[in-house]
């Protein structure tokens, strides 16, 4: 693609002219490229030497010469300086597309930067996003697959490969990702969300990706920016939708900006190391001491991890250029947004709704992790919040639904409140939501525990029950890579310890894996379920009706007008009889005769029947 040289890097028509000793010097311009058509107005950070008060004039260029005469395509609206003499913020307004030299003049010293207007794409606006029809797919692109081993190690990053140790880089990478797009959809998953893949420079722990360095480059470890623009349109011609994992919350310590920041208030600064306290529920507490607020949003997550304030309003355009411009540079498909009520509270809901209003259509998640439910839905678009708090944001993280599934699955599930009746209990909570539907539902990702590390003798079975409820429930399901192979944690005995649960997937060495029976089986198992899913209406948009049972069973209805799905999940070790009469409010509209999704079988629920234990059951059904 020609206008890929707009999308990374300083050859990516970022092109400097300058001698070694002219002022000023430009060494960034951010964003890389930028677009006609949007609704959000275009300023542009330069960063390099001696930029304050600079005058700014531009030129076009038309077949490789600058054109004399006055610019009309791109123009300057205003400029203004940081703190730091190094930057320079400067208004364009941009109508045509085309080539242009910025040049900055001080005295009789010059620099230019060389910049691309590109045209808007004409549909990206009206793209579908990701749904409750969809499955993710969540992916650590470190520990996935490496296709390139070359690019282990390189010269400009700090940290080499160790792919022995926990916390060290293991060489996964993009093309890794490429190389099995193929077995990605043949499980049944529809979207992509990788952890983040920009450039990541401290010099341990890198290969998480959450300390970024550089918020336009993906890190030369994982790939380029133009690799990975190749994965997102090999990932849509295979009808995959890809969802990028972004941090507007932190930086890493490495950033190029650390050494020199624009203001002094871009990031939060102590004295003294401040740790957050991470109690996100002071930003919805009433009685909260303001200091308690101040403590959880402007301390830093971790001593690598400098904590940015959106508070600054070159700050938080600079975010919101930022998502919007990778969205539209790669034809993204929705965000992942990290610790999301951790960033200042006003300012993020205005972030997500610039983003928002580019496109319309776009979802978008944020990591609100905690419990009760109450205490994340306050963080959805549109809930009913006693102090008027919107953040904007349309899709939030059921976590409380994720601690119910281990907790119901960790035991035999004997004794009162223990069992299935802890996830009927997390759904009756959805009358907090404002959209129930569009929650992003879980049973591990790369910050908890592996799905069986959870579960009661590490059982298989139990697995299957977790994925039966998650690939029928109502919202938007998410798997963590590796879970239909049935992966365990490296430490069964610190199964909080990050670098042991992030484990490689079977196929990272991109041989074929070689596995047990029981992971050959739990894998069908996922495969069959989820591409079942794709085109059962009931699920990815029916009503949800759900009965009340204390034997550790959990019957529910999923049901349009048309035609319902009926589950019923056995997680006690007996088998059990479904009650079929308890449910005619809803089944006695449909007809009760179908085949069981999982083992093929002819069921006819005017029978009585008898389910075994640790076993699931889903009927399809149609209209009476």
């Amino acid at each position: 693609m020609k206008n890929i040289a707009s999308v990374s890097g300083l050859a990516l028509c970022l092109l400097l002219s300058l001698s070694m000793q002219a002022k000023p010097r430009i060494e960034r311009a951010e964003p890389l490229s930028w677009f006609t058509g949007m609704n959000m107005p275009l300023t542009l950070m330069l960063q390099g030497e001696d930029l304050a008060d600079a005058t700014v004039n531009i030129q076009q260029i038309a077949a490789g010469k600058v054109m004399k005469g006055q610019c009309l395509g791109l123009t300057v609206k205003s400029q203004h300086n940081a703190e730091s003499p190094n930057y320079l913020f400067v208004d364009l307004v941009a109508t045509e597309p085309g080539l242009y030299r910025i040049t900055l003049t001080k005295g009789k010293k010059s620099a230019y930067v060389d910049y691309t207007i590109e045209a808007r794409k004409a549909n990206h606006r009206a793209n579908i996003s990701y749904t409750p029809a969809d499955v993710i797919y969540l992916i650590m692109p470190d520990r996935f697959a490496n296709g390139d081993p070359t690019n282990d190690n390189t010269a400009n990053t700090a940290e080499k490969a160790a792919p022995t140790e926990w916390f060290g880089r293991h060489g996964g990478d993009i093309q890794g990702i490429i190389n099995h797009l193929d077995d990605i959809k043949a499980l049944g998953a529809t979207a992509i969300w990788n952890t983040p893949l920009l450039l990541d420079n401290e010099p341990t722990q890198s290969y998480h990706g959450y300390a970024c360095a550089d918020y336009y480059h993906i890190d030369p470890r994982f790939g380029s920016n133009e690799l990975y623009k190749q994965l997102v349109d090999l990932a849509h011609q295979k009808g995959l939708k890809m969802i990028m994992d972004i941090v507007p919350n932190h930086c890493g310590s490495a950033h190029w900006w650390m050494k020199d920041l624009p203001y002094q208030d871009w990031i939060h600064q102590y004295p003294e190391f401040t740790r957050s306290n991470w109690q996100f529920t002071t930003a919805a507490d009433p009685h909260a001491s303001h200091a308690d607020f101040i403590g959880m949003n402007s301390g830093w997550f971790d001593t690598s991890m400098p904590d940015m304030n959106l508070d600054n309003p070159d700050l938080l355009k600079y975010f919101q250029q930022w998502a919007i411009w990778w969205i539209e540079a790669m034809d993204l498909d929705g965000l992942r947004v990290d610790t999301y009520p951790y960033n200042e509270k006003e300012p993020i809901s205005q972030w997500t709704a610039a983003v928002r209003a580019e496109y319309p259509g776009i979802n978008i998640v944020g990591e609100c992790w905690t419990r009760p439910t109450s205490q994340i839905a306050y963080w959805q678009a549109d809930a009913n919040n006693s102090d008027g708090y919107n953040s904007n944001l349309p899709c939030v993280m059921d976590f409380p639904l994720q601690e119910a599934m281990a907790a119901a699955l960790g035991d035999k599930g004997e004794g009162w409140g223990k069992g299935l009746l802890k996830c009927y209990e997390v759904i009756a909570d959805d009358y907090l939501y404002a959209h129930p539907d569009n929650v992003l539902i879980f049973d591990s990702n790369h910050d908890t525990p592996r799905v069986r590390d959870m579960l009661l003798d590490k059982s298989y079975e139990r697995n299957k029950l977790i994925v039966a409820l998650l690939a029928t429930m109502r919202g938007i399901p998410q798997l963590t890579y590796g879970e239909e192979y049935g992966l365990i944690s490296l430490n069964p005995d610190d199964i909080g310890n990050h670098g042991a649960l992030r484990v490689n997937h079977p196929l990272f060495g991109n041989e074929p894996a070689k596995l047990e029976p029981k992971q050959k089986d739990l894998y069908e198992y996922y495969a069959r379920l989820l591409n079942w899913r794709k085109d059962s209406k009931p699920v990815h948009n029916g009503k949800l009706m759900h009965f009340l049972s204390r034997d550790n069973t959990y019957a529910y209805v999923r049901y349009t007008d048309e035609e319902a799905v009926f589950v019923y999940i056995n997680a006690s070790d007996e088998p059990r009889l479904i009650p079929i009469e308890r449910y005619a409010e809803v089944m006695d509209n449909y007809s009760k005769k179908g085949t069981d999704v999982i083992s093929g079988q002819k069921i006819d629920l005017n029978e009585p029947m008898k389910v075994e234990g640790l076993t699931a059951i889903i009927v399809p059904l149609g209209k009476n």
